[in-house]
């Protein structure tokens, strides 16, 4: 439905997708369109994003994030401008709790926070989705493309409107 909202509303000019896509908080699927850790299968959950610590083990350090979103943000890829960092996550489009890269600049990108669908909501999501794997209701596939297709929508679907 928000896909082909955000289509119609580029179609007839009002607002092209690009923006809008920034105003619901989503990534700019060109510059993010997710990226996978590879040690993260199936078959490996239960060794990797299910264990305790996981996600803090692979997390990069702080400098590398904010080098990464200082640069995003001087080039363009900003909220109506606000070049302000505090305003702003760099997150994991795919989680590291679904197995997503914890590196790969295809991968991060600096998340909004002031908007209503904002990083904060979508750690909600990510910890929804970690249990839901975790606990064999939800493939690791599915997780990751709930994510990477429209994780607003993924967000109305498992965690509730």
């Amino acid at each position: 439905m928000v896909i082909v909202a955000l289509g119609l509303v580029a179609s007839f000019g009002v607002v092209p997708a690009s923006s809008m896509t920034k105003l619901l908080g989503l990534p700019n699927a060109h510059l993010t369109p997710g990226a996978r850790n590879p040690a993260v299968t199936q078959a490996t959950i239960h060794s990797t994003i299910c264990v305790s610590g996981y996600s803090s083990s692979v997390r990069p350090p702080e400098s590398y994030t904010q080098r990464l979103k200082y640069a995003a943000l001087d080039s363009g890829y900003n909220l109506r401008g606000d070049t302000s960092a505090h305003d702003y996550e760099e997150d994991h489009l795919i989680p590291l709790e679904v197995g997503g890269s914890p590196t790969s600049p295809k991968n991060l990108w600096p998340e909004p926070w002031n908007i209503v669908w904002n990083a904060g909501k979508k750690d909600r999501l990510e910890n929804a989705m970690h249990r839901l794997v975790c606990s064999g209701a939800v493939s690791l596939a599915v997780a990751q493309r709930v994510f990477t297709a429209n994780w607003i929508a993924g967000y109305k679907r498992y965690v509730g409107g």
